[in-house]
């Protein structure tokens, strides 16, 4: 039993580790904020698919990228939640493969616009919806199924007894 608290937390830190690390190399690419988003961290909200570990990961990582990137108090609290929704998810969604991409492309499609015009006065939300849709189809749709497709051969080495 405490093995498998400890594979968990591993599991998530590991995970939430990343995502920051793939925030920030978007970031600096200048990809991941404002109205065009492409966070290369997306891509890991597919993870709960293959774990519940990656539920927490992904959550705690996107709270703390927002919160390294100097977000606004909304985007870190929403931003993240949306990110936190997307998670269950997928992790609900897990039994078919090809819709493990679609609740993190709902879920910040839907949120993320909202969160630009509230905290950054970024409009019209008619863009943003199209502008955010757009970066998490890529991020999530077409990067999350690229990585689920190749982890799904190791899966057993990787989230063993997850």
């Amino acid at each position: 039993m405490k093995n498998k608290r400890i594979l968990f937390l591993t599991q998530a830190a590991m995970i939430a580790a990343l995502y920051v690390v793939f925030t920030l190399i978007a970031a600096a690419l200048g990809l991941s904020s404002m109205q065009v988003q492409i966070r290369f961290s997306e891509a890991l909200t597919i993870l709960p698919y293959f774990t519940p570990a990656a539920i927490p990961g992904v959550f705690i990582g996107c709270l703390l990228s927002n919160i390294l990137a100097g977000g606004a108090l909304l985007d870190i609290i929403f931003g993240s939640l949306a990110t936190l929704i997307a998670a269950v998810g997928t992790y609900l969604l897990r039994r078919q493969k090809w819709l493990a991409p679609i609740p993190p492309i709902a879920a910040n499609t839907l949120v993320v616009p909202f969160v630009l015009k509230a905290a950054y006065g970024i409009g019209p939300l008619w863009l943003s919806f199209i502008t955010v849709g757009a970066g998490e189809l890529l991020s999530a749709g077409v990067l999350g199924m690229l990585l689920l497709l190749v982890l799904e051969k190791y899966r057993r080495q990787i989230f063993m007894a997850s």
